[in-house]
């Protein structure tokens, strides 16, 4: 792998008229203004259904893909819906309200779904072959038609018929019009998707996705493999994931997912993450799989537990995992989230796959640290989609480390006048082979533009989302200067 730059923008983030970023024309336009300034990497948030809180990490499957993210007006182009019959989301937002714009885009959708079923002959034989090649998409659509039967309520409070259909998988005659419709759904998804990737690889881009290392607990992924989880007998988790007290709060992260039975994976081969990965493979060029570490420890917190305080580190697959993996795919490759206080069991799991990871400057934000240099087989970040923007950070800083951190980038001849110009073109100029800036450090964004913030749920997390291209463009142009001078 070359020296490369990089963009990190969720998909959900681009600028358009149908209330949220989507597959439409702002992903081809996002793509041509990366290419034209030197950029070769485009890195996005999961892409699957947003479960609980609309947390992209919380999806109600790790291979579907979120409806909310098709565009509309290409639907119109395949002639399943007229564009004369296509309005505009009521008004422009600059955050996403994901209940309005699943109100106003699934009456198009069912529209184009009646007009599928009308002309059968439109997309029959990709349809056909994508139903075929999808081995999840059965299980999935009737997870999806049976949580809407149940008011779109978790499965474990379904009917008792209905929660454990997958058991027995009996035909559903009253299920089967909702069935296909969350199939028509997933394949509009993939097919736009589909194109979006191949235009990016076409314009020498690759796209990186993001792999949760977990599932949501109300997905179609526990509901079908309940044995590869610990959960009761009813189907609730005896323990769930998070992490102790850390740098982001004191009482931990208790994220709620529950704990894999590595054993019974073990004697499954793996399949199930096999499986998992070899969807996303064909998906992304790069795959970032979220908290690595775990798959040395993993910090297991009871159920019964309100925090992550109580927990204990259990170890991991580690090995034995990843030379299954590598058995099965040895050309796929992944990039390990490798943030926080870790034990170098860690660091040495990485490195035996040569697996880059993650540096964040935010936590390196030091003027000793930074002399002392950054790894090259790495990839350096000014922040993630979890940390505050740089600016931000800035500016809740002492007066004393303000003037510290000027003074050494100063020093070493970046006389930019803000703080986040500085920090990318000390991060674009850094030893790291790659180098990836969210979006909204390359427009210096403050407090507006944060993505997440850790161990909160819902509003304003993962709304941001631009209003135009027109500031990134003339960032862009900044940006390209430094890329080109540092030789990425």
């Amino acid at each position: 792998m070359e020296r490369a730059s990089g963009i990190l923008l969720a998909l959900s983030s681009l600028p358009g008229n149908q209330g949220i970023g989507d597959m439409g024309k702002s992903a081809y336009t996002l793509i041509d203004i990366l290419a034209d300034h030197g950029v070769k990497i485009w890195q996005l948030l999961p892409l699957h259904p947003l479960g609980y809180g609309n947390s992209p990490y919380q999806p109600y499957s790790t291979y579907a893909g979120e409806e909310l993210y098709i565009n509309i007006d290409q639907l119109a182009e395949w002639g399943l819906l007229k564009m004369s019959s296509i309005r505009n989301f009521r008004k422009f937002k600059e955050t996403v309200n994901y209940q309005e714009v699943r109100e106003f885009k699934e009456p198009y959708f069912r529209k184009a779904f009646r007009q599928f079923k009308k002309y059968p002959g439109l997309f029959q034989a990709d349809y056909k072959l994508f139903c075929e090649t999808s081995s999840w998409l059965e299980s999935y659509a009737m997870f999806r038609a049976l949580k809407k039967k149940n008011n779109e309520r978790c499965w474990l409070e379904w009917e008792e018929a209905d929660k454990n259909w997958i058991k027995t998988k009996e035909v559903r005659k009253d299920m089967a019009e909702e069935v296909a419709y969350q199939k028509f759904l997933q394949f509009l998804f993939y097919k736009q998707w589909t194109a979006i990737k191949k235009y990016a690889n076409a314009r020498n881009i690759q796209v990186m996705g993001d792999m949760p290392i977990y599932v949501g607990l109300d997905s179609a992924d526990v509901w079908e493999n309940r044995h590869d989880f610990l959960l009761d007998s009813e189907g609730y988790p005896t323990s769930v994931a998070g992490v102790p007290p850390d740098y982001f709060s004191p009482y931990g992260q208790r994220w709620g997912n529950p704990i894999y039975r590595w054993k019974r994976l073990k004697k499954d081969r793996y399949d199930f993450w096999i499986h998992r990965l070899f969807w996303a493979k064909q998906q992304f060029d790069l795959i970032r799989i979220d908290h690595f570490r775990a798959f040395d420890t993993y910090w297991q917190i009871p159920a019964t537990c309100d925090t992550a305080v109580e927990g204990e580190w259990i170890e991991g697959p580690a090995y034995d995992l990843f030379n299954r993996i590598y058995r099965v795919m040895p050309d796929i490759q992944i990039v390990a989230e490798d943030l926080g206080d870790l034990r170098a069991e860690v660091h040495q799991l990485r490195d035996h796959y040569n697996l880059l990871g993650m540096r964040v400057l935010q936590f390196e934000m030091e003027p000793k640290r930074l002399k002392k240099g950054l790894p090259d087989h790495a990839i350096v970040y000014s922040g993630t989609h979890d940390n505050m923007t740089c600016e931000q950070w800035y500016e809740e800083q002492s007066q004393n480390k303000k003037i510290a951190l000027r003074r050494f980038f100063h020093n070493r001849h970046y006389q930019e006048r803000h703080f986040h110009d500085m920090v990318n073109h000390f991060a674009l100029d850094s030893e790291p082979i790659l180098c990836i800036l969210p979006m909204q450090d390359v427009l210096g964004l403050r407090q507006e533009g944060r993505m997440n913030t850790p161990s909160t749920i819902g509003s304003p997390n993962w709304e941001w989302k631009l209003k135009n291209f027109k500031e990134v463009e003339k960032k862009m142009d900044k940006l390209a200067v430094w890329i080109r001078e540092s030789g990425r």
